[in-house]
């Protein structure tokens, strides 16, 4: 891009020394006009700066000199220079190159002077010619001027808080990844035009220092950057450019925690990365929809967003574009999906904003389409590019990087809490837990599966940490929950939770102690259900019933006996009846489901080896249960 605007400057003052006489009858100036021409056509814009400043020196009124310093500085992204530059060449003669009204105006919106800049947008479209592309840029951009106007009249509620000295330096500190308990902070540090990853844990007296994250995913040769961690803080997705694996110019990369260090990186391959440029990933809480950057084929823009889903088989889908409710003929980049799965923030400068990228939310809505964008308002958004934003489970508290509060050098990596409803994600929580072994407390790596009870769905596909045997999951969805352990070895454990009253930012912790096979061992089925003094299994058992098939299938020498058990409510005839026939109904269904009859028997015991005293209602429902012994293994 760069690159195109330097030789559209170059042209342009070529075309000058062709067609025009120089305004200057200083022959330094002109020697020094030349020379940043020169210059220009190395691309050695800062040299060509400095000669420009000098033929402005010896002629003051040199309008071609001011003209081209202005167009370089706005190369350069240097916005204020840029203006005070374009507004020398109009104070000299106001109907020269009048074209250049929009440049002008351009970097005024882009430096936040949004009067001036709509002044002389509309002096830009009263000039310009029908056939200038930069005529709709400018209609847009006018609304930009008095969306800003009105927005600073209004501020929403802003008050960044810097992450501190263990986490920013003199360097520049951006894309701040963090994991759902919030405890484990991996951002991108640029030092010596080097971007690698770093990290930092967080403990009851703040920030440790950061440390360089990992040999096997920073290299010497390249870039590593724009990152997302799953919400369980167990796979890294990033973005590496022009490395010898990779297939475009920058490709998406996964790397998977194994203990306490990080696998050797894999990129993605078809049909996510291409030959184009995919960057900028961000993860859904199921670890199952992967949101990225692009200007692949298909794109409105430069640069949209666009998301894969992955498949049963385990395969990442045909990426999908996000559609015109969120991309625009302009550009879409970092995208950040909300563990809510429904809320998405992204930086645009294609929705009417401040100038620049500007910070935008939108829902999925039932129909499964997204909402337009609502700008997040100033000043969390301003003239400057504002994008990376990171949120928080519970929707309270955001990450983001700037250069505007005179941090610790560059960019620094701050906080902010989210005070405005409209712009906060749904409220999510999360289920944190240890695996370890009952016998010997040794941790365990181990598959973890979380179930939305009221529809069966599996929401949650992760497994446990095994230097620490620790679980981590986002609660996107619903208010009960079944929670499934299985590892080699052992049996698997069932146990099933609720989150409709708990507290806010306070996670459910569970504790899982795996038994291993032995015979006489057995495991609480604390995800059946039957209807009240019936037999007959209710769809929430379902996936109970999946994982106990599974399991015998996959332990074919295993024998187990099915017991059922009641409280003491009744009489006991009846309860003795009730827990056999509840025993059976889970025997039939694992017959009907490809496991032998003669490695399954059932019986029922009624009221009788109650676990809890049945004197409270909770002691009751603990003793009404199904579960199964280890008979053979």
């Amino acid at each position: 891009m760069r690159i195109f605007i330097i030789i559209l400057f170059v042209f342009t003052q070529n075309y000058l020394f062709a067609q025009e006489v120089l305004s200057s009858n200083s022959k330094a100036a002109i020697k020094n006009f030349k020379k940043a021409n020169g210059y220009i056509d190395q691309h050695s814009l800062k040299l060509a700066i400095v000669e420009l400043q000098e033929a402005t020196e010896n002629d003051p009124d040199f309008i071609e000199a001011y003209l081209l310093l202005a167009d370089v500085y706005r190369a350069e992204y240097d916005y204020l220079d840029a203006k005070l530059a374009y507004k020398k060449v109009y104070q000299i003669n106001p109907n020269y190159a009048p074209e250049r009204y929009f440049y002008f105006a351009d970097t005024e919106l882009k430096s936040g002077d949004y009067v001036s800049a709509k002044e002389h947008f509309l002096k830009f479209l009263s000039v310009a010619i029908t056939s200038d592309k930069n005529i709709i840029k400018a209609q847009k951009f006018i609304k930009d001027c008095d969306f800003s106007l009105d927005a600073i009249k209004n501020p929403v509620p802003f008050k960044p808080i810097n992450m501190g000295p263990a986490i920013n330096t003199y360097d520049d500190e951006y894309m701040a990844a963090i994991t759902t308990d919030e405890l484990n902070l991996i951002f991108t540090r640029q030092s010596n035009e080097k971007e690698d990853f770093y990290q930092s844990f967080k403990t009851d007296t703040g920030w440790k220092k950061a440390e360089y994250l990992s040999k096997f995913i920073n290299t010497p040769d390249y870039n590593e950057g724009a990152q997302c961690i799953s919400p369980d803080g167990q796979y890294l997705f990033f973005t590496g450019c022009n490395r010898p694996d990779g297939v475009g110019r920058c490709d998406i990369y996964i790397s998977k925690k194994e203990g306490l260090k990080w696998s050797k990186p894999l990129e993605l391959g078809f049909p996510i990365n291409t030959k184009g440029w995919e960057s900028q990933p961000s993860i859904s809480a199921d670890g199952r929809t992967l949101y990225f950057v692009s200007d692949k084929k298909g794109t409105l823009g430069g640069y949209d967003i666009w998301k894969s889903v992955l498949d049963s088989m385990g395969k990442w889908g045909v990426p999908i574009n996000l559609g015109p409710n969120i991309n625009t003929p302009f550009d879409e980049q970092s995208p950040f999906i909300h563990p809510d799965g429904k809320t998405l923030y992204f930086s645009s400068d294609g929705w009417v904003g401040l100038g620049n990228k500007d910070i935008f939310i939108s829902r999925l809505g039932d129909n499964l389409q997204w909402s337009l964008p609502k700008n997040l308002g100033y000043p969390i958004n301003s003239y400057s590019d504002e994008g990376g934003l990171t949120i928080n489970a519970s929707g309270s508290t955001a990450y983001f990087s700037s250069n505007n509060f005179n941090g610790f050098g560059g960019l620094d990596l701050y906080s902010f809490s989210i005070i405005p409803q409209n712009i906060k994600p749904i409220y999510t929580n999360y289920v944190k837990g240890k695996v370890y072994d009952e016998h010997t407390k040794q941790n365990i790596e181990a598959e973890i599966y979380i179930l939305d009870l009221k529809t069966g769905k599996t929401i949650i596909s992760s497994y446990s940490n095994y230097a620490d045997g620790s679980f981590l999951a986002v609660l996107p969805q619903g208010t009960s929950y079944a929670l499934h352990v299985c590892a080699n070895g052992y049996l698997y454990y069932s146990e099933s939770f609720d989150v409709a009253f708990h507290k806010i930012n306070v996670p459910v912790i569970l504790d899982v102690p795996l038994k291993k096979i032995e015979i006489g061992k057995n495991v609480i089925l604390k995800n059946m259900y039957f209807e009240t003094n019936k037999y007959n299994l209710k769809a929430e058992s379902r996936a109970e019933l999946i994982y106990l098939q599974s399991f015998l299938l996959s332990n074919p020498t295993i024998s187990i006996v099915i017991e059922g058990f009641t409280d003491n409510v009744g009489d006991d005839v009846s309860n003795q009846i009730l827990s056999g026939y509840r025993a059976k109904s889970v025997y039939n269904y694992l017959i009907n489901n490809g496991i032998k009859a003669e490695r399954l028997r059932y019986i029922g015991f009624g009221k009788n080896k109650p676990i809890a005293p049945n004197t409270t209602e909770k002691g009751r429902a603990s003793n009404r249960r199904t579960e199964f012994v280890i008979t053979n293994k």
